[in-house]
């Protein structure tokens, strides 16, 4: 999508008012490159944010479609918009603000060839995701290629941003060594989660990384690794600086296992059946806690029921059967994109 044309000087005259940033940080912010990863409620959000704020280019990757629960938190998309590609419909809402930007949205399964294409000359990354598997791939080229990049999290009313700096900084692994199994975390389709709390944690991320691109070169370093949980519905917040882990597999040792394995999975439309099988990232292969799973989904799965070894539940237009290895079968579609999202929403991984 090429840029959106005159730009008045006026525009960002507010902005240029804020002495952090001020015109020299305005016009870095111009020649910046941001890739957006995920444009649902953080994405979307984020998007807006980074475009509202005058950045060059933003690059927008999704690979799931709008649907009505979308609605009440992800602020790009509209009635009309249900059932089209969520980056392109972001792209037109994005189009109707103006100003400098240019948008490039990518309707597409993030994997790591993809990730090193999208990203070669971004100047950041910006965390929109559903799923920890995409994130520790982020996290592995960001280490990488020496490229900042924010995380970014919300389930229910509360969320987490942390920021990554290389070299100098904590990455994700100094702070969750490992993802965990498939289903063992809450998701927002388990758990819910509520339209402020994505507002403020895209905010804060936003900030983030208006302060990254902004800053000269030396000054971006002095970002300190600092995760930030924040609670709409108790007003907590709380921080704690993150060292760097000497012992790091990623940012000490430099093992790209993630980035290397692929992690994001394999989606495979069964031939004959509108049946797509998903299995899990080979670095966060484990056995599902099915009894868990199945507690977990309780409010949003109709007859959920465990069978000869698996778990077999119904939402919507789907019916889902998971298998103790993390392999699933989703019945009713045969669209491989659609069902590697719902296996992120519902699996958390």
């Amino acid at each position: 999508m090429e840029r959106l044309g005159f730009v008045s000087a006026s525009r960002f005259d507010r902005q240029e008012r804020f002495a952090p940033l001020g015109a020299e940080g305005q016009a870095r912010l111009a020649r910046s490159r941001v890739l957006v990863v995920g444009c649902g409620a953080l994405g979307g959000a984020l998007a807006q944010s980074m475009v509202r704020s005058g950045v060059g280019t933003v690059r927008i990757v999704d690979r799931d479609i709008v649907e009505e629960s979308n609605l009440p938190r992800q602020v790009l998309f509209e009635p009309q918009d249900i059932g089209q590609p969520k980056a392109l419909v972001a792209a037109r809402a994005l189009g109707r603000v103006g100003g400098p930007a240019r948008i490039e949205p990518h309707v597409r399964h993030l994997d790591g060839e993809l990730l090193r294409e999208l990203a070669a000359d971004v100047d950041l990354v910006l965390d929109g995701t559903d799923n920890l598997a995409t994130r520790y791939l982020v996290n592995d080229h960001a280490v990488e290629r020496g490229r900042s990049w924010v995380y970014g999290g919300v389930v229910g009313s509360s969320g987490l941003v942390f920021p990554v700096v290389p070299p100098a900084g904590a990455c994700l692994r100094c702070l969750f060594p490992d993802p965990p199994p498939p289903g063992a975390l809450p998701t927002c389709d388990s758990a819910g989660v509520i339209q402020p709390a994505v507002a403020a944690i895209a905010a804060l991320q936003a900030g983030v990384a208006l302060r990254l691109l902004g800053s000269p070169r030396e000054r971006r370093t002095q970002t300190k690794s600092r995760l930030i949980e924040l609670d709409v519905w108790s007003l907590e917040c709380h921080g704690i600086d993150v060292p760097r882990d000497p012992d790091c597999p990623c940012c000490a040792r430099r093992e790209f296992s993630f980035l290397d394995a692929d992690t994001t999975g394999e989606a495979l439309s069964l031939c004959g059946r509108r049946t797509v099988q998903v299995r899990p990232s080979r670095s966060t292969r484990a056995r599902i806690d099915l009894v868990g799973l199945k507690a977990r989904l309780a409010t949003v799965a109709q007859d959920a029921a465990l069978l000869d070894g698996l778990l077999r539940f119904r939402i919507e237009d789907i019916t889902c059967s998971v298998f103790p290895d993390g392999r699933a079968l989703f019945e009713g579609t045969d669209d491989p994109l659609r069902a590697r999202a719902l296996y992120d929403r519902w699996l958390g991984s």
